[in-house]
């Protein structure tokens, strides 16, 4: 069910809900705009929005422009400070930005975004990023098949780590919630990797070259089981492995879900239930399981490249449902809606 939508000033390519505890409520959303002309310039946009569901609100109440933007994250509630919102754009910077008088009761609302540092890691264009558990790394994947781990110690961004893990753009990278010394990764040259970050260089702990048809283009770590991740793929595939045996997915076909699977999401509290954004197919709800996995819900409600997707941390609504955020790249659409699954039936 459409809860709001509106139109943002670029192409839509992220959104993401914040993760702290009484700013729930607060969704953020990021473009990406190739400008043509004698030099071409590469603009973004990162907007925030108040979500009340229950009164069908979708409220911007800040935005900045930017460098053109591949992606944003909330940091993790590990972290001792208050909310805080990493930027990777075409210009190689790795920013961060802090959530400013944005209050956390339950009526005041507003706020903006204060730049904390912002650092230029890299001449190649950063395209992904990942907080650590702790919020006091990140991991930023490169358009040169780099990946560069950085931390953010008193306000300073600093590289720890770099190194050439991919032969074409790495478009994900994750760090293992378990098992924080570890990051995986994948790219373009249809490779699925795990590295041990403490070696330095980081050493690979291994390596699929053989399954995925395509580019790699997102992983998920399971929040409840330390042995699943998930991964995506341009050849339209979420892939189910069991890091016991990572020579080849725990179901042979796993699920083919029509469209490029460029980001997968897994839901706040149901365990085993993922959002998945299809590119050229919308967006899909889907079961993981002891079976093969299944799709439970398709959302259609787009017209353009499926890119961005994320549940909403607060508590299931009445019948079971949370509240998903979803854009889509060329119209630059933004929709909250809410699916209509009863996931406390799932």
């Amino acid at each position: 069910m459409d809860v709001a939508h509106c139109y943002l000033e670029g192409n839509a390519d992220a959104v993401e809900f914040c993760l702290h505890d009484g700013y729930q409520h607060v969704l953020g959303a990021s473009t990406y705009t190739l400008q043509e002309g004698e030099q071409p310039i590469r603009a973004g946009s990162i907007s925030l929005f108040d979500v009340n569901a229950e009164k069908g609100n979708l409220e911007l109440f800040h935005r900045v422009d930017t460098a053109g933007i591949f992606d944003i994250k909330w940091s993790t509630v590990g972290s001792n400070v208050g909310p805080l919102l990493a930027q990777a754009d075409a210009d190689g910077y790795l920013r961060i930005y802090s959530l400013e008088g944005c209050s956390n009761e339950e009526k005041p609302r507003g706020g903006f975004l204060n730049e904390v540092c912002g650092e230029k890691i890299s001449f190649s264009m950063c395209l992904f990023l990942d907080w650590n558990p702790a919020a006091t790394s990140i991991s930023v994947g490169l358009s040169d098949g780099s990946v560069s781990i950085t931390t953010l110690a008193e306000s300073k961004i600093e590289k720890l780590q770099e190194w050439k893990a991919h032969d074409f753009e790495l478009w994900t990278t994750c760090f293992d919630i378990h098992q924080p010394q570890l990051v995986y990764t994948g790219s373009d040259d249809c490779k699925f990797s795990c590295w041990d970050m403490r070696d330095n260089p980081s050493g690979m702990v291994f390596q699929n070259s053989k399954v995925h048809k395509m580019g790699v283009c997102c992983i998920a770590k399971s929040p409840t089981d330390p042995n699943t991740i998930l991964t995506g793929s341009y050849d339209e595939y979420l892939r189910v492995w069991d890091l016991r045996c990572i020579s080849r997915p725990v179901n042979e076909t796993s699920v083919c879900l029509g469209g490029g699977v460029w980001r997968i999401k897994h839901h706040p509290f149901v365990s085993g239930l993922v959002l998945a954004a299809c590119m050229h197919n919308g967006f899909a709800i889907v079961k993981i399981g002891d079976k093969k996995p299944e799709v439970v819900e398709a959302y259609s409600q787009h017209g353009s490249l499926a890119y961005g997707a994320d549940w909403q941390r607060a508590k299931l609504l009445p019948g079971g449902s949370t509240i998903v955020a979803t854009c889509s790249f060329y119209d630059r659409l933004l929709r909250v809606w809410r699916p209509k699954s009863d996931f406390c039936c799932i």
